[in-house]
């Protein structure tokens, strides 16, 4: 019976050396003589021991790593092929306790199966929601999106239902289904993972969301700094296009949806949707005022929904399940599972799906193991550049957006990023108005140049100028940018900073200069 050895080529094992191992073990099985095959998955998410390579035994698929490419001669020494004992052997993949606490409906297959195979898709649930949804109203399909609770998982925590909803009743020769794949988001990796581990589901997602609202076509934008992820979706749109999942008719009924990649240059404001939709028309990224909502006059002036990856990446389960199934799980408004990117100064950085509710600290501490410094946790940014910082104080706080926003805080695209004690958060709040200045798009004063006069008077600050009214009119530049910008790159940007000055105050009172020795 042929082995399965299993090697990602998740973007991030292939930066700490995927191909290596892969071509690595292919030449080691081909000089063997062993009867076994390399299926190149989606990354299971911890990336502290990536580059992840399992073998399927009889008792199930064993994990070993981190692997280098030097590994593999004594691994297969060691008897991997059948699961053997090694130094990087880590036990069943699926007992392994980062993986085993967690609620995994969005990730379901990711690093389980072939990306590209939609036999694999099929036999581990694919399109049982797509096959549900053809046979349904498109009013039906909206309510049970309705009803589960569903919320944009972009960042603005919208109801996808009510979107969705929108676009249903309003008419249009033309709908489109746009996907928001532009992750630029600091610390933000679940899109990527789900378009290189899962793009079937993806796939399935905005189908469904076209069969639910009237769309036709759909286009997924990202970045052109995903060049894995922007093969992979092209690469498995075919692939379901050939086997009638796409096309004029959907698994054989009387709706059409059909879709295709389009790639941004990696503006950070493209990831607002009106200027996403700017940009996919061929425009400059600016930002468009609301109203017309996109639901009214969205991509070409037609009616269109917007929704992030892991938003539409949802809807194949919530089908397939049943909304009371989704809704199950999470707290308050905040149903259904989000995928948690831990990142920064942390010992066990990656992916981590879960239901809303657990705390920030039991997601720091416990399931990220504190800071790979060993040093004491001074702050977490939650939400992206964008996002507040967080002190130890505050790390009871629930994962839920209510939560947060009473805190003066956003979940965002969920990215936590990590910092130890010895961050200067006057730096942090610096380099949120520096970022807010570069990414900004130009249309609206408050955010063109405030975030530049943001710059100017950190500095000011740090070189000790005037302190106490820097910090007052730091502060007060903060509250303009917050309510003067046209969309949440100029507004948002105030969080970090004002979050620094709060929780940090320390780090905002430069030391007094020592006096020159008499």
């Amino acid at each position: 019976m042929t082995v399965k050895i299993y090697i990602p080529r998740d973007a991030a094992a292939i930066a700490l050396g995927a191909e290596k191992v892969a071509a690595a073990m292919a030449e080691a099985i081909a000089v063997r003589g062993l009867d076994a095959m390399i299926v190149r998955n989606g990354s299971r998410g911890m990336h502290w021991l990536e580059p992840l390579v399992e073998v399927e035994t009889a008792e199930g698929r064993v994990a070993y790593g981190p692997v280098k490419a030097r590994d593999v001669a004594s691994l297969l020494d060691a008897g991997f092929t059948s699961g053997g004992a090694h130094p990087l052997c880590l036990g069943k993949t699926e007992e392994l306790p980062f993986l085993r606490n967690q609620t995994r409906l969005t990730f379901a297959r990711c690093g389980v199966i072939d990306p590209l195979s939609l036999d694999d898709y099929r036999a581990h649930g694919g399109l049982r929601g797509l096959k549900k949804a053809v046979s349904l109203a498109p009013a039906a399909i909206v309510a049970e999106v309705t009803e589960s609770g569903l919320r944009g998982r972009g960042g603005a925590g919208f109801p996808t239902g009510i979107k969705w909803k929108t676009v249903l009743e309003t008419q249009g020769s033309q709908k489109y289904i746009v996907c928001n794949a532009d992750e630029g988001d600091s610390g933000t990796f679940a899109d990527r993972m789900i378009m290189e581990g899962d793009p079937f589901v993806l796939i399935e997602g905005m189908a469904i969301a076209g069969i639910a609202t009237g769309a036709t076509k759909g286009y997924v934008y990202t970045r052109s700094e995903y060049p894995h992820a922007i093969a992979a979706v092209s690469a498995a749109i075919e692939v379901a296009r050939a086997a009638g999942v796409l096309g004029s008719s959907v698994l054989g009924s009387a709706h059409a949806f059909d879709m295709e990649v389009r790639t941004g240059a990696g503006a950070y404001v493209c990831g607002e949707e009106t200027s996403l939709l700017n940009s996919l028309e061929g425009k400059r990224g600016l930002v468009r005022a609301k109203p017309p909502l996109p639901a009214h006059k969205g991509l070409f002036d037609r009616p269109t929904v917007i929704n992030n990856v892991i938003s539409l990446a949802s809807v194949p389960v919530i089908l397939d399940k049943g909304a009371a199934y989704y809704r199950d799980f999470g707290m308050g408004r905040s149903r259904g599972t989000i995928p948690i990117q831990i990142a920064g100064n942390v010992k066990h950085a990656g992916l981590y799906e879960t239901a809303f509710g657990l705390t920030l600290g039991e997601i720091v501490d416990e399931i990220g193991g504190g800071t790979a410094s060993g040093r004491p946790v001074k702050a977490v940014q939650v939400g992206g550049p964008l996002g507040a910082y967080f002190p130890r104080a505050l790390f009871d706080t629930p994962f839920d957006y209510e939560a947060f926003a009473a805190k003066d805080g956003l979940i965002g695209h969920a990215g936590i990023v990590v910092f130890d004690d010895t961050a200067d958060m006057l730096k942090q709040a610096r380099f949120a108005m520096e970022f807010c200045a570069i990414e900004s798009c130009g249309k609206c004063t408050p955010c063109r140049i405030g975030s530049t006069r943001g710059v100017e008077v950190a500095d000011k600050i740090a070189a000790g100028i005037e302190p106490e009214k820097n910090r007052e009119l730091l502060a007060d530049l903060c509250n303009t940018m917050k309510f003067g910008s046209l969309c949440a790159l100029g507004g948002f940007t105030p969080y970090p900073v004002v979050s620094a000055m709060t929780h940090f105050p320390e780090d905002f009172s430069p030391a007094p200069v020592a006096e020159a020795a008499e």
